[in-house]
């Protein structure tokens, strides 16, 4: 058995460094593009960071976990963090994941009159 290159030590590194958080980063297929629903209600919790946002939507009942943008898309468009604060009612369009009942994917967010296109 041969001995590796020691430049082949640090680019094995980075390799696994790259790939660790694209494989922990969920697809889009896991969300029913057929069945979009609406949901609107009150704002529990919301997280504006990378590498998108997500916010807990008490809707209809139930509280859902939403899947936004990423903070610089939902900015640029004009979805401000105040907009989707706590307690805020807003309306969130988009697709249920196919496995958990209470997941949503945003296309959409309409929050103090404005509607913001998330993708």
């Amino acid at each position: 058995m041969r001995a590796l290159p020691a430049a082949a030590i640090p680019a094995g590194l980075a390799a696994l460094l790259v790939a660790a958080p694209l494989a922990a980063h969920h697809g889009w297929g896991s969300y029913d593009s057929g069945r979009p629903l609406e949901l609107s209600g009150t704002v529990r919790e919301i997280h504006y960071g990378n590498p998108h946002g997500t916010m807990r939507l008490e809707a209809g009942g139930k509280t859902w976990f939403v899947i936004l943008a990423p903070p610089s898309r939902m900015r640029a468009r004009g979805l401000t963090p105040e907009m989707v604060a706590v307690g805020k009612s807003v309306t969130a369009v988009g697709y249920p994941h196919r496995t958990d009942e209470a997941e949503l994917r945003a296309e959409r967010v309409i929050a103090e009159g404005k509607t913001v296109e998330l993708r």
